[in-house]
């Protein structure tokens, strides 16, 4: 194909199904995790012995990681902090929790510029901040690691 380039990686957005998108809570610098595999299950045949059989079983999803810049107050670590101290992800509303996360890349004018990928009940797992170092030049990174159901790509 002439003249394609592929995408770049660093122009992207997050949404929370509960938040509002123009907020800082949902402006990260990194998200990973975005990929899914299919289990198998090894069955062996009576008399057959080259081979087991290797049959699909279901999809497995690998954890949503978000990374930003701390920070101070914010709605989604109170989302996080009460999921985890109270193993209750619903801070108050339903809508809240499990809740959808949108991940879209998108281009130079802040279209979209792929499908959109959509988490499905997504819910915190894992909260953590970066190490606090006193000869470094460098902000203070909090990590936040969600598990969901699935994830669908959604047509724009």
């Amino acid at each position: 194909m002439a003249g394609y380039y592929p995408p770049v990686g660093f122009h992207f957005r997050v949404e929370f199904g509960f938040l509002p998108s123009d907020i800082n809570d949902v402006r990260f610098q990194e998200v990973s995790g975005l990929g899914a595999e299919v289990s198998t299950e090894e069955v062996t045949e009576g008399g057959e012995n080259r081979f087991t059989h290797r049959l699909p079983t279901r999809a497995k999803y690998s954890n949503l990681v978000l990374k930003r810049g701390l920070l101070v107050d914010s709605k989604l670590v109170k989302w996080i902090t009460n999921a985890i101290q109270n193993i209750e992800a619903n801070p108050g509303t339903p809508e809240e929790s499990p809740t959808t996360v949108n991940v879209t890349l998108l281009n130079e004018e802040h279209k979209p510029l792929a499908d959109t990928y959509s988490f499905v009940n997504a819910w915190p797992i894992k909260w953590s901040v970066s190490d606090f170092k006193a000869m470094d030049n460098s902000i203070v990174v909090e990590t936040l690691e969600l598990s969901y159901q699935y994830f669908t790509k959604i047509k724009l």
